[in-house]
């Protein structure tokens, strides 16, 4: 969908920016917090200190229950990451914080931010842009596409939308754009329009 590309964009006009795939590298790598109850769970999948991304997917299989282990493991330790994350920029004192979370609705975090925007693409685009990916295939693409929300519903339940397939400056200006609504000072947060 170009969610990397747009998180960069807010990165470059200012906001602080974590991003949750960075999070479960740092947790798979060596000394990460997640390779020694991954590897109770699923034994013989790291390597020198560190989770092997490859013989974990060989582990996983494609069981649902085997990724629902998984999660059960990395979800809280990435939630915690988030955590100290924001608790930073709230020491900072900085203006606006990015969370660049895939499974956004899935997990329920979108009841913690301020306001969510869905990166999109049409599906021709996406499904051109993943498989241009290295070690990515039409298997892979299908179950990623089956443990999301449908792109459809992201973009029904998101606060804006960033619709990528009109290219990189549409989608610079767009960033622009929900920066400036963001700091304005009638800006009132998705957390208390949920309490509403």
């Amino acid at each position: 969908m170009g969610k990397s590309t747009t998180a960069a964009m807010f990165r470059d006009a200012g906001a602080a920016v974590w991003d949750a795939d960075a999070a479960v590298h740092r947790l798979y790598g060596a000394g990460g917090a997640a390779v020694g109850p991954v590897e109770d769970a699923f034994p013989g999948v790291t390597r020198d200190g560190s989770v092997d991304r490859a013989r974990l997917a060989a582990a996983l299989g494609g069981d649902p229950a085997a990724f629902e282990r998984l999660e059960a493991i990395v979800h809280p330790l990435v939630a915690e990451d988030r955590k100290l994350f924001l608790a930073a920029c709230a020491a900072d004192h900085r203006e606006v914080a990015v969370v660049d979370v895939p499974l956004l609705f899935e997990v329920g975090a979108d009841a913690l931010v301020d306001a969510v925007v869905v990166v999109t693409a049409p599906a021709a685009v996406q499904r051109e842009r993943v498989l241009d990916r290295p070690g990515m295939d039409e298997a892979k693409l299908a179950a990623i596409l089956a443990r999301q929300t449908p792109d459809a519903e992201k973009r029904a339940r998101a606060d804006f939308v960033i619709d990528t397939s009109y290219g990189l400056e549409h989608a610079r200006s767009a960033v622009h754009t929900i920066l400036a609504a963001a700091r304005a000072p009638d800006f009132k947060s998705r957390r208390s329009r949920l309490d509403d």
